[in-house]
């Protein structure tokens, strides 16, 4: 879904060092069905933070990046996106 790593990126580099949930990049693009969108955009993300383009975590640590993670987690950028 090339639409939501742009998004993601999008969100990286306005927030710069600040980090975001998954859920707010699709509950701007699709505020009525973000939810419907969230598996989607969990494997996306998984997929950007496995390529080091993103960094994921989970209460401050980064997440196992061969699984899907469980319960709320952040989005960053890396430095070279900033």
């Amino acid at each position: 879904m090339e639409v939501l790593r742009v998004a993601i990126l999008d969100f990286c580099r306005r927030r710069k060092e600040n980090s975001f949930c998954p859920s707010e990049v699709l509950r701007q693009m699709y505020p009525e069905d973000w939810r419907m969108f969230m598996p989607d955009i969990q494997e996306v993300m998984m997929e950007m933070y496995r390529e080091g383009i993103i960094q994921v975590t989970q209460k401050g640590v980064p997440v196992d990046p061969k699984q899907i993670p469980s319960g709320p987690v952040r989005i960053s950028a890396l430095q070279k996106l900033q």
